[in-house]
């Protein structure tokens, strides 16, 4: 037998079985996307209005942006929003354990991830994610106003993801609330000082989202959006929920 003839063959049958293999990993990763998507509008789709509260899962239990997150929550929670987070430890623990002790739900968006993740215990409904995308399209659907917390590259990539959205109309317009002024302020002189005048944003974008430290404050700044808002304010209101769902 000509060896010549039989290794190019064997290594062609190799490639095609490497090929195969990597379509049916491609394909079962798109099954377990679908399935995340449809579990998370099952479990969700009913919960409305709801707030999601971004922020750190390194502040402990001690730390002053804690026990205000979990403050900003109850009252969320007791005004009749449910509170979304991720789930996890830190400032995500402090939101689902203040609206866990009001009267509204408490949904944990949970992320599988080798090490820094792991659930708290106050989430009336939990959902647990695999790939960060479905979760973050997963927040943008189902909330109503966005509160940010201090928080590291996780929470700046959630924000930027929902300013992002609704300075291209892919997703209605809400409330962005900033909390902790003394945190923000660098990152808003950039903006301001940087960004704008580079002509990479404008004036409009900065609108988008504003600073509130006070929890009383936070509520009533929801609360009064939507009491003031028109359609013409939300200008992505009419999409369907099928076209801001799957704006990737």
């Amino acid at each position: 037998m000509n060896k010549r003839k039989v290794i190019p063959s064997l290594r062609s049958l190799a490639d095609e079985d490497r090929a195969t293999a990597k379509k049916a990993r491609a394909s079962w990763q798109m099954f377990t996307i679908m399935a995340e998507f449809i579990e998370a509008t099952e479990y969700l789709s009913e919960i409305r209005p709801a707030v999601s509260i971004y922020g750190s899962a390194r502040l402990k239990s001690n730390t002053p942006y804690y026990k205000l997150a979990a403050k900003i929550a109850r009252k969320l929670s007791d005004a009749g929003f449910a509170v979304i987070s991720g789930g996890g430890p830190g400032i995500m623990e402090a939101a689902n354990k203040g609206a866990h002790a009001g009267k509204s739900p408490s949904v944990g968006l949970n992320i599988e991830l080798p090490h820094e993740q792991h659930g708290n215990a106050w989430q009336d409904i939990s959902l647990r994610f695999r790939h960060f995308f479905t979760r973050k399209v997963t927040f943008v659907k189902n909330s109503d106003a966005v509160i940010v917390m201090p928080g590291g590259f996780g929470t700046l990539d959630e924000m930027a993801e929902v300013l992002t959205l609704i300075q291209t109309n892919k997703s209605r317009r809400v409330p962005i609330i900033l909390v902790g002024s003394e945190f923000w302020s660098g990152l808003l002189e950039w903006f301001n000082g940087t960004m704008l005048p580079a002509g990479v944003i404008n004036s409009d974008d900065l609108k988008l989202m504003e600073v509130i430290d006070d929890p009383d404050e936070v509520l009533a700044r929801v609360l009064a959006f939507y009491e003031s808002h028109t359609a013409a304010e939300v200008p992505a209101a009419e999409q369907s929920d099928d076209d801001r769902m799957f704006y990737l």
